[in-house]
């Protein structure tokens, strides 16, 4: 197993340091290589991309959607909304410092003689620019990530152009994924799959369509038309199962750990399971529970109790991007576009997908209950309720729920603002050293694509 957390920290220190003693007769220390290579830049990209979207950033979007409970410290500051600009510095300066400048790297470094690796690269960009703009909304992309030719005064872009870029981003990495022209191509340097670009191509299909869904308030039936063209040219690409799902991987030492056991380790007792979901999957008998969450010193499934073994142990995978949303994604298109049967079924065989890749079984009493809609009983809070349960540990829940406000969810007791915060405001070391920043502060402000 490979130490997936510390890699970065190895890259970095390639780029930056030598070594202070030469081999005797040579001119070039063999411990401080001249070039990076494509493999290492890719291994150090994705350990800092499943940070990004495991970690901190992951815990935050937990606790405001309420699947989370913020209870000590800083987490019961950010159960209370109160998020300052100091409090993301880290989290901005790592999507950008340590992902979107490497991604950037590989890009340029692969070129065309190496497309296969170009094309991951710009998977895992059109991935961190997306939490990125998520996140924040207007934040830099034309002007920044130039090298030594950027400015520390890079312009923030409108979310509108970002999301353009995105899918434009996807479109050219899907074209470098199916190239044949490759001098070396990716191995046991890429983390995810192993060199597989079939997985990797059926995988930026889905994120074309995470990224067209997210237009749902803009343009409701031409996102849901662009989402399901997306998803189509997944599944005739092979995604048709949890098979092919990208995840983040961690493994048994300290330094490879899962990001939401390691938080607990370190800080027992600061975030719980959160009521909202837990009383959620308790009140339809979800078999998902016992795996979600583990029991309180009473024994019951409440909001004492921390996260479950299933998410939560010390080598267990994270979702990035999944079969299950796929089909969700797929179900909220066919129900905007007002086919009522292809949503029920997309809805349903969701449902039956993630209680498999969560349990292990099939769950036939609670399919029938859960997972047996039609055109007649089938409903956007439905599809989108078995979602945010689905979709528990990934960002992208609170980008549903901003969406869609569903479930709906009441502000915490003791907020500091009237109202579930809907963007983070931006970073202080933008605000202090770019004089082109778009500073927001206010956390009620809806991003671009929430209006």
């Amino acid at each position: 197993m490979k130490n997936y957390i510390f890699l970065t920290l190895f890259f970095t220190g390639l780029l930056f340091t030598g070594c202070k003693k030469y081999v005797e007769g040579e001119d070039v220390s063999p411990n401080a290589p001249v070039a990076v290579t494509e493999g290492l830049l890719l291994s150090g990209l994705q350990v800092a991309t499943f940070s990004n979207y495991t970690g901190n950033m992951a815990r935050i979007s937990s606790v405001l959607t309420q699947q989370s409970s913020g209870k000590l410290f800083q987490y019961q500051e950010l159960a209370n909304y109160d998020i300052s600009e100091s409090t993301i510095d880290n989290e901005w300066g790592q999507i950008y410092n340590r992902s979107l400048i490497s991604a950037q790297l590989l890009i340029d470094k692969a070129g065309d003689k190496n497309k296969h690796y170009r094309g991951i690269a710009r998977v895992m960009k059109a991935m961190n620019l997306g939490l990125a703009t998520d996140l924040w909304g207007d934040v830099p992309n034309s002007e920044a990530l130039k090298g030594q030719n950027a400015s520390y005064n890079s312009a923030f872009d409108a979310q509108e152009l970002i999301i353009a870029d995105i899918q434009k981003t996807l479109d050219d990495a899907i074209a470098d994924l199916k190239s044949t022209d490759n001098i070396i191509t990716p191995g046991a340097d890429d983390l995810i799959f192993e060199g597989d670009v079939s997985k990797w191509i059926m995988n930026a299909y889905v994120l074309k369509a995470r990224y067209a869904n997210r237009l749902s308030k803009r343009d409701a039936s031409g996102s849901a038309t662009a989402a399901l063209t997306a998803l189509n040219d997944a599944y005739n690409a092979g995604f048709t199962s949890n098979a092919n799902d990208m995840n983040a991987k961690f493994g048994q030492n300290a330094n490879e750990y899962n990001q939401w056991f390691a938080f607990n380790q370190d800080r027992a007792g600061y975030m719980t399971m959160g009521s909202t979901l837990v009383n959620l999957m308790s009140s339809i008998n979800d078999p998902r529970l016992p795996f979600y969450a583990s029991k309180d010193a009473n024994g019951n499934y409440s909001d004492e109790a921390g996260i479950g073994a299933f998410y939560g142990s010390a080598d267990s995978k994270l979702p990035l991007v999944t079969f299950v949303e796929a089909k969700f994604i797929e179900a909220e298109a066919h129900m905007r576009l007002g086919h009522g049967d292809e949503a029920a079924a997309a809805h349903n065989a969701a449902i039956v997908a993630n209680v498999v890749g969560v349990t292990g079984a099939n769950d036939a009493a609670y399919e029938t209950a859960q997972a047996s809609e039609d055109v007649n009983t089938i409903s956007m809070a439905k599809i989108m309720t078995h979602k945010y349960i689905a979709m528990f540990t990934q960002p992208e829940v609170w980008a549903d729920w901003r969406r869609t406000n569903i479930p709906a969810l009441t502000p915490n007791a003791g907020a500091l603002i009237n109202g579930i915060p809907r963007r983070l405001p931006t970073a202080q070391q933008e605000r202090l050293y770019n004089t082109k920043a778009v500073v927001t502060s206010d956390l009620l402000k809806p991003v671009w694509w929430d209006q």
